[in-house]
C-alpha cells in the first residue's frame, strides 16, 4: 500500500466512524495523520516498539508493524521477542523483510534478569544459565531476522573487589561471544540507571569490557536516557566510545518519553549521528508522553521535528 492510498484509507475510515466538524480534535488528528503519512521515510532508523501506536493500528502486531512503515519508520524494536511464540517471531521476521525494515534488539532474558547478581559472581550455574539463554536467542534471531540482542550483566556484588567482578563479567561475555560469532550476531551491553546496585553503569566502563572481550559479537548499546542520567556529556562520550557502539536507544529525561518532552537536545544528537554516518538502529525505548491517538500523533510529530533539526 502506498502512502496516498493509506491516507485515503485513513480518511475514509475516520470519516466513516462519524468524525464531523463537531469533533474538532479528532478531525485535526486525522488531518495530522494524513500529513505524517505523506512524509518521506525518516533520515535515521528510529525503531518503535509494539504498543506504541496501538490506538491507531489496533492490537495485532503485524497491523502495528505495517502502520509504523506507513508513518515512515524503517525499523522495529521488541525487548520481549523471546517471549513470543516461534510462529509469531517468524511472521514478524517475514513482514519486516517484505516491508524493507530492520529488526532492532530484543533482550536475552533468563531467570533473575536484569537486576540479580549473576555474571559478577563467577558462579558456574550463573554462567550456564546465561549460555543456555544465548543459544535460545540465536534461534529467536534467525526467525525474526535480528542482528543484535541486549545483554545486562546484573548487579554489583559487594563481597567481591570490582576488578574480580569485572573479570567474571568478561569471562561470561567471552562465552556468549563464542555462541553468537558464528551466526554474525552481536550482543550489545547496556549500561543502566534503574538502580544504584547495577554493575554496568557507564559508557567508558562498557567500552573497557568490550575491548577486553575483543569480539565483533560484543559491543555497546548506548541508551541516551540512561546515559543522560548517569553521565551526561553524551555527544563527547559517544565519540570516545564510537568504535565499540553498535546500537543506540532514545528516551528523554526526566520521564523517559519521546524527544522534546525533557532536557535532551535530540535534534543536535541526531544531526551529529548523521554527520558521523551512523546507519544503525535507534530504538525508541520510551513511553508516550500524551495518551490516546492524539498522543501517538504528537509523538510522531516530535520525531519529525527533531529528525529535521
Amino acid at each position: 500500500m502506498d502512502r496516498r492510498s493509506f491516507a485515503q484509507m485513513m480518511g475514509g475510515s475516520l470519516l466513516g466512524a462519524g468524525i464531523t466538524s463537531s469533533q474538532p480534535t479528532l478531525a485535526a488528528s486525522s488531518s495530522q495523520l494524513h500529513s505524517l503519512a505523506a512524509e518521506p521515510p525518516f533520515s535515521l532508523k528510529y525503531a518503535p516498539h509494539f504498543g506504541m501506536f496501538k490506538n491507531h493500528a489496533g492490537p495485532d502486531e503485524i497491523d502495528q508493524l505495517k502502520f509504523m512503515h506507513e508513518m515512515g519508520f524503517r525499523a522495529l524494536e521488541d525487548n520481549d521477542m523471546m517471549g513470543k511464540s516461534p510462529e509469531l517471531q517468524a511472521k514478524i521476521g517475514e513482514t519486516l523483510t517484505k516491508l524493507g525494515m530492520t529488526m532492532g534488539v530484543f533482550v536475552v532474558k533468563f531467570d533473575g534478569f536484569f537486576d540479580t547478581q549473576h555474571m559478577t559472581t563467577g558462579k558456574k550455574e550463573a554462567t550456564e544459565m546465561f549460555i543456555k539463554a544465548c543459544k535460545t536467542a540465536v534461534e529467536t534471531a534467525k526467525r525474526c531476522n535480528a542482528k543484535w540482542m541486549t545483554v545486562v550483566p546484573g548487579n554489583f556484588n559487594r563481597k567481591l573487589p570490582l576488578g574480580v567482578q569485572t573479570g567474571h563479567v568478561i569471562d561470561n561475555l567471552k562465552r556468549g561471544a563464542e555462541i553468537f560469532e558464528p551466526h554474525n550476531l552481536t550482543m550489545v551491553l547496556e549500561p543502566l540507571s534503574d538502580n544504584p546496585d547495577l554493575f554496568l553503569r557507564y559508557s567508558d566502563q562498557t567500552y573497557m569490557i568490550c575491548r577486553a572481550v575483543g569480539s565483533s559479537a560484543c559491543k555497546i548499546l548506548f541508551d541516551m536516557y540512561h546515559m543522560q542520567r548517569n553521565e551526561g556529556n553524551m555527544i563527547a562520550n559517544m565519540d570516545l566510545c564510537w568504535e565499540e557502539i553498535a546500537y543506540m536507544q532514545i528516551g528523554d529525561n526526566p520521564g523517559r518519553k519521546e524527544p522534546t518532552t525533557g532536557e535532551v537536545n535530540h535534534a543536535n544528537i541526531f544531526k551529529h549521528l548523521r554527520k558521523k554516518g551512523y546507519t544503525g538502529v535507534l530504538g525508541m525505548e520510551h513511553g508516550n508522553f500524551y495518551p490516546g491517538k492524539e498522543g501517538e500523533v504528537k509523538l510522531m510529530e516530535a520525531y519529525r521535528k527533531e529528525d529535521k533539526g
